[in-house]
């Protein structure tokens, strides 16, 4: 029976199924896949023929899926992951010419490591396009597991007890790319800016400002082996504001490296490295057999070559 099943199903059939369960309609299916309407409509008719059961059902102007269909979209993801690795070992053996990347990437790398990949790209594999959308690592993660992307560039805090993304990232493959140091911002009226390196210790008092969650759950932990709790008062991820708060003496912050790459710190803040020292790592992740995937391996040579010192960023090893 397996067999019989097997010869009456396509990849596109698959393909079309998983555009329905993910956009919930064929007309936004077809648009996804760049196909009519009327098109895909009939393809899907001619598949439920062939397997002798219906794949959807019509509810009012819009369909569902059936039980069918749910199974057979449950298992796209798997097959068409397989297909796409098989074509890319086939066209490398024809040699790189083409290829599609499909990216996303925390805030920060947006206007640092995101350009500087797109520009390298350019310049040494100009067949491979590549679609970007910003995400931060939990929703990046989540889209590489779901299918949305193919690659996502993230941050993660190996230091900490708390620090999720070993786990979140769990079964995919991770390359390491940078480590970029975090430093504390203070008032520059703050009678600590006479320090070269400030004890984290020191600023037990002091309102916070904290970032994104992950920023937020590492702040915590460094107050932690410093020995305090510390009061935070304002939150947010963009480090424009951070600064120009800071700056505006509600609170001090700490931030990495690659946050002040592209921001200008404002008159009345200053950074200074502090103690303990803590770091952020950066690496790219993908599903598992990406590097059989030309445009992939590609896209990944060239992160790995980037250089990221004029941001303050280190160079992984390994």
């Amino acid at each position: 029976m397996a067999t019989e099943i097997d010869q009456r199903l396509d990849l596109q059939s698959v393909r079309i199924v998983r555009a329905i369960a993910e956009t919930g309609s064929i007309t936004a299916a077809a648009r996804a896949l760049g196909y009519s309407q009327p098109a895909i409509s009939q393809h899907l008719q001619r598949t439920e023929v062939r397997l002798g059961m219906a794949l959807v059902t019509r509810v009012g102007r819009s369909v569902r899926l059936t039980e069918a269909g749910t199974v057979l979209a449950r298992h796209a993801l798997t097959i068409t992951s397989a297909f796409d690795a098989a074509e890319g070992d086939l066209a490398d053996l024809a040699g790189l010419r083409t290829g599609n990347v499909r990216l996303a990437a925390f805030p920060t790398a947006s206007s640092t490591i995101v350009p500087r990949l797109l520009a390298a790209l350019a310049a040494g594999h100009p067949g491979i396009t590549v679609t970007y959308i910003e995400a931060q690592p939990p929703e990046a993660v989540q889209l590489l597991r779901d299918g949305g992307i193919d690659l996502a560039i993230t941050f993660s805090y190996p230091g900490d007890r708390a620090d999720p993304h070993g786990d979140s990232a769990s079964g995919l493959t991770m390359q390491p790319l940078f480590t970029e140091e975090m430093v504390v911002v203070i008032p520059s009226r703050h009678p600590l800016t006479s320090h070269d390196v400030i004890d984290v210790a020191m600023l037990a008092g002091e309102r916070w400002i904290a970032g994104c969650p992950r920023c937020r759950g590492h702040l915590l932990a460094v107050c932690e082996v410093a020995g305090f709790a510390p009061t935070i008062t304002f939150e947010t991820d963009n480090a424009s504001a951070v600064m120009n708060m800071v700056a505006s003496g509600l609170g001090v912050a700490m931030l990495p490296r690659l946050a002040l790459a592209t921001a200008t710190l404002p008159v009345g803040a200053v950074i200074r490295p502090h103690s303990p020292r803590s770091v952020r790592s950066i690496q790219a992740i993908a599903n598992d057999g990406a590097r059989r995937v030309p445009s992939l391996a590609a896209t990944g040579a060239v992160l790995q070559a980037l250089d990221g010192t004029d941001w303050g960023l280190v160079a992984a090893r390994g």
